[in-house]
């Protein structure tokens, strides 16, 4: 375990019962979402690299055109 990790488990540790069980979900359930996401990564890296090169061909082929500033596509 890491130094932070530590000082971390420690000062929470001095918080009350109901505060320190609400950390324990929030941290749990952070660490179930990371992990089902590296999972679902993992899962479509295939699929990922299919839809790549089918962009890639169709830009290729020029059937593509850049995105204009001013479009209705969200830049967020």
């Amino acid at each position: 375990m890491t130094k932070l990790l530590e000082k971390a488990f420690e000062d929470a540790s001095r918080l009350p019962a109901e505060d320190q069980d609400a950390l324990a979900e929030m941290l749990l359930s952070n660490l179930a979402s990371e992990e089902r996401w590296t999972d679902a990564f993992t899962k479509s890296q295939d699929k990922l690299a299919q839809l790549a090169n089918e962009a890639l061909a169709e830009f290729k082929q020029g059937k593509t055109k850049p995105i204009e500033e001013n479009s209705d596509f969200s830049h967020n």
